[in-house]
């Protein structure tokens, strides 16, 4: 099975490609060269076919979330999912909130979470990768050059060659907006952190809504 890192698309073709994004819902699509995902009181989502590993893999994206205007919560997810409902691990961005997290759950909690101001600039790009059993949550303001935010022993599962990556949006409540994705694992050149292993994984995981608690 392949790797995340085999999951390429820059959206330039304006046709979201339906073998791709297989289970994919609340019609996202692709429009000026990114991927749109309506952020309303529903759920969207863009998600992959399950039939990636995430080990020795990565995912990198150009991510835009959606505006936070008259919402308590407007949400975006970047997730790796394996195929236990609440076992994922990957990137929240609540711009209502101005806070992003940082998950490697089980059962739908993880004790660990980090909880980092969300920087519009220094976090525009988002990597989930995973590096001789290690996991990280990484981000750039260009795709050239990567800040650690997170490290954390690999689970099991991400060695499972059943994972899919998702992108999700929500809010509670305000005008729907859209959150984008671009350049998924398609990054600019330049000098990779840490090890030089950058194959792109990332997985999604059923949600109990965009919330950004620590449980």
């Amino acid at each position: 099975m392949p790797g995340f890192g085999m999951l390429r698309d820059g959206f330039d073709d304006g046709v979201l490609d339906p073998v791709l994004w297989g289970q994919s819902y609340g019609d996202p699509a692709e429009l000026g060269g990114r991927l749109l995902l309506p952020c309303t009181t529903g759920y969207a989502g863009a998600r992959t076919a399950s039939i990636y590993t995430l080990s020795w893999s990565q995912v990198a994206a150009r991510v835009y979330p959606p505006a936070g205007g008259g919402a308590a919560s407007a949400a975006c997810s970047l997730l790796v999912l394996s195929s236990v409902g609440g076992t994922d691990a990957g990137f929240l961005i609540d711009a209502a909130q101005g806070a992003m997290g940082l998950y490697l759950r089980e059962g739908y909690a993880d004790g660990s979470a980090l909880f980092p101001a969300y920087d519009p600039v220094g976090h525009a790009w988002l990597r989930l990768r995973e590096d001789a059993g290690h996991l990280l949550w990484e981000a750039s303001p260009d795709g050239r050059t990567w800040a650690q935010l997170r490290t954390s022993v690999s689970p099991e599962w991400a060695g499972h060659t059943d994972l899919s990556l998702l992108f999700e949006a929500h809010r509670d409540a305000g005008p729907p907006d859209h959150a984008e994705l671009d350049s998924l694992n398609i990054t600019r050149p330049g000098r990779v952190s840490g090890t030089s292993r950058t194959s792109c994984a990332v997985a999604p995981a059923p949600r109990p809504g965009p919330t950004l608690s620590g449980g």
